[in-house]
């Protein structure tokens, strides 16, 4: 959902720290000190930019974006959109079926096979993959795209839901963790072929987001500008 900002918010965001602030809030942290613990951030530092005590440079603004989903020039500056545009690239597939190429289809982690825009904030470091098989139908269509965080979570969190894991071998899958016979192993269920058992994995991460084939299209460069603009970027 895109913040509207009032003449009172100008008034208020007129220096870094005043941005610097309500980003945080509007990213949902109600402190200082949790932004800072959850981002492992020094947190006296943090709270100095934020309180206006210390001015941040650049590379800290890059830093603050990403974690809030703002623009670093518009927490220096103020001039521009604040808002970062939701555009996501597609690394690659997850199987929902069996197993899928992971040779030809898949591609190193610093690229992507396409972009899309999604209609919802991304988390930071979010990537997405397109859905291949139809073993999670009707939950899951075989084109869908779903988004992930690139930082894997303990399994074991997550065990009881739908996640997007990679096993030791390099298989993606789409499925429901459950945990196997012995520690350190899972099992992988769908909702229309058998359960795969004992698996290790390597990555997990839970789906934060769906967006439904048929419903996205992939970004060109022109597209990719208007976009950008857009926002005012």
């Amino acid at each position: 959902m895109t913040t509207v900002y009032t003449f009172c918010d100008d008034v208020l965001m007129e220096s870094m720290s005043n941005r610097l602030r309500q980003a945080r809030i509007d990213a949902g942290f109600g402190s200082a000190r949790n932004a800072a613990k959850e981002h492992r951030w020094k947190v006296s530092t943090y709270s100095a930019h934020e309180n206006g005590q210390n001015d941040f440079d650049e590379e800290a603004a890059k830093q603050y974006g990403r974690a809030f989903h703002v623009f670093a020039g518009w927490l220096l500056t103020g001039e521009g959109s604040p808002e970062r545009p939701n555009i996501v690239g597609v690394k690659g597939l997850v199987g929902a079926g069996g197993t899928i190429d992971t040779g030809s289809e898949q591609i190193p982690s610093d690229g992507n096979l396409y972009e899309i825009e999604v209609p919802f904030p991304l988390p930071l470091g979010a990537f997405a993959l397109q859905v291949a098989g139809e073993s999670m139908f009707p939950r899951y269509d075989s084109g869908d795209v779903i988004v992930c965080a690139a930082r894997s979570e303990n399994p074991d969190e997550l065990v009881g839901w739908e996640a997007a894991v990679q096993t030791v071998d390099g298989a993606r899958y789409l499925k429901r963790l459950v945990k196997g016979a012995r520690k350190g192993l899972y099992d992988l269920e769908s909702f229309n072929a058998p359960p795969m058992r004992g698996l290790r994995l390597c990555w997990a991460s839970p789906i934060h987001g769906v967006v439904r084939f048929g419903q996205w299209r992939r970004l060109d460069a022109s597209q990719r500008r208007r976009v950008l603009r857009r926002i005012g970027k």
